[in-house]
Order: C-alpha cells, then sequence, then structure tokens
C-alpha cells in the first residue's frame, strides 16, 4: 500500500503542499485529480524523492520508501526525461537496466513491450523522429518495462489521438487488474470517470475531496436536471436555487437541490412545451470535480 501522510512542502512564498494525505491499496486505479498548481505533481515527486517534504511522510507497505524499494516503482513525469537522439529499444533496456534488471532480459522486456505498444517496427528508430504520441508510449514502455509494484503516470493522455488514449488505458487497466498500484494525474476527467473506481482531489496542496467515482456522485448535495423542452421560456426559473449550467437552444443543463420536487419541475417544463428529454441525474466527475475546488 502506498500512504502519503500529511505532507507539506513551500517553495518560498508557494505553499505547494500543505498536510495532503491519502493511501492507494494494491490493485487500484487511482485518478489524481486537481486544478493547475494544486500540488499534484509535487506529490507525485515526493514519492521518488525528487523533492523532499518539509513535515510528513511517504510509506510503501507502512514503511518508509528506500532506494532499493524504489527500484521497484514506475514513473512517468509530465516532463519527459529521455534521450531524442538514442534509439527506443537501445534506452528502454538502459533505464530498465538502471532498476536492476540484467541485460538480456531488460532487452527482451523492452523489445516486448515497445511491441505490445504499438511500436515494434520502430525499435531502432531515434526517439526525436517519433510523433509525440509515439514518445508517450516509448515513456510509458520506460515505466512499464521492470514490472513495477508501483506506477505512477503524470499527465500520460496528454496529446494522445483516441488509439493512443484506447491503448493506454487499456494498458493501466490490465497492470491495476494484476494488483499493481496505480496512480494517475489527468485533465480529461470524462476519460478518469470511465476508467477509475476511485479518485483523490487535491486544491490547494491539501486533499478536498476522495473516494470511489460513484459515491462521490451520489454524496454530493446537487443533482442535475438535463433537459429539450420546445420552448424558449425559462420554465425552470420558480425553481429554488436553481443555476443554469448549459443552455443550447431547446437544450438545458441545471444544477438544483438533491431534495427539488422533480415532480414540480417536470409540470413546469410540460406546460412551457412540448418535452423532448427529462433526466434528474447526480453530477457527472466533472461537476463533481468543479464542486470540489470551487465550493463559492
Amino acid at each position: 500500500m502506498l500512504e502519503l501522510r500529511d505532507l507539506h512542502k513551500r517553495f518560498g512564498d508557494v505553499v505547494a503542499l500543505d498536510g495532503c494525505s491519502f493511501s492507494v491499496e494494491p490493485g487500484m486505479l487511482v485518478g489524481f485529480l486537481g486544478p493547475n498548481g494544486a500540488g499534484k505533481t509535487t506529490a507525485m515527486r515526493t514519492i521518488f524523492d525528487l523533492v523532499r517534504p518539509d513535515r510528513g511522510e511517504v510509506t510503501w507497505n507502512g514503511a518508509p520508501i528506500d532506494y532499493e524499494t524504489r527500484l521497484g516503482f514506475g514513473y512517468m513525469p509530465e516532463e519527459r526525461g529521455l534521450y531524442p537522439r538514442m534509439r527506443i529499444r537501445q534506452q528502454v533496456t538502459y533505464f530498465a537496466a538502471l532498476h536492476g534488471m540484467g541485460r538480456a532480459d531488460a532487452e527482451a522486456a523492452a523489445t516486448r513491450w515497445l511491441t505490445d505498444l504499438g511500436l515494434g517496427d520502430r525499435l531502432e528508430s531515434k526517439l526525436e523522429v517519433l510523433s509525440h504520441g509515439n514518445q508517450q508510449r516509448v515513456q510509458l514502455a520506460t515505466a512499464m518495462t521492470h514490472d513495477p509494484e508501483l506506477l505512477v503516470l503524470d499527465e500520460p493522455f496528454a496529446g494522445l489521438d483516441p488509439i493512443g488514449v484506447e491503448a493506454m488505458a487499456g494498458i493501466l487497466s490490465e497492470r491495476a487488474a494484476a494488483g499493481t498500484v496505480v496512480v494517475f494525474s489527468s485533465h480529461q476527467l470524462d476519460l478518469v470517470e470511465d476508467l477509475c473506481e476511485r479518485v483523490v482531489i487535491i486544491d490547494g496542496g491539501s486533499v478536498v475531496l476522495e473516494g470511489t467515482v460513484s459515491g462521490l456522485r451520489s454524496g454530493s448535495p446537487r443533482r442535475y436536471i438535463d433537459a429539450s423542452v420546445a420552448s424558449d421560456a425559462e420554465w425552470w426559473l420558480p425553481l429554488p436555487g436553481v443555476v443554469v449550467v448549459a443552455a443550447d437552444g431547446e437544450h438545458v443543463r441545471l444544477a438544483v437541490d438533491r431534495n427539488v420536487d422533480v415532480g414540480a419541475a417536470f409540470r413546469l417544463a410540460e406546460t412551457a412545451g412540448t418535452v423532448r428529454h427529462f433526466s434528474f441525474e447526480p453530477p457527472n466527475l466533472s461537476e463533481v470535480f468543479r464542486e470540489a475546488v470551487s465550493p463559492g
């Protein structure tokens, strides 16, 4: 189990972490979410001793993380750390060897992972000639080749086309199903909602919300009416505390209190015009996120 406990970190006047705490069990695929500057990358770097917290600790299976333990982890930073003029199989092999693999095993694993990631015909290509998406695949192979117990990825889906996103998502799901602890950050919240069972949301250097996606959605104090009504009237105005989230022609999405009278809301819509669609539902993950980091 990975545990971050009461992490604090300042860079001059900037508070990067302010009591950040959460834990992840083996076999979990966890989305680590937050607005820009919330502290996600700093928290991830503490796991690898790239940033040392001013206070607090990071543990693995209840013990401090030392160099030997860290060799069993995989990390994919947002800023890529590969060598542009080095051939991709050669450098994936090199990084696997740094994690303690023998040369022959490292090269075999590098070949296998690069092939599985769709780069079997580019093994001798230099990194600099690959597209951004293929460079992402090489970076993932570098993090995965030594079969890590913990996999931490900072924005792994950035810049990938839909095929690349699907391949990356499948690999992360497979690793979690095999017992690997997988933590990744992403601003693509629809993808996180589909992929992750659990999320951790950080803002201002501390965790503001965490739990299962279904639990956070159902536990929200808000509900959402999604409706299409053949009318120009703002039929929802009599509803108490209503907030218009989106409006486009006949379609409107409204944030309301979870205890709103749904029957009354439907009757208002029906009185205004033909109701083509009407649903009452908990927030999606993007809306949960906005509620957590912008409570006002």
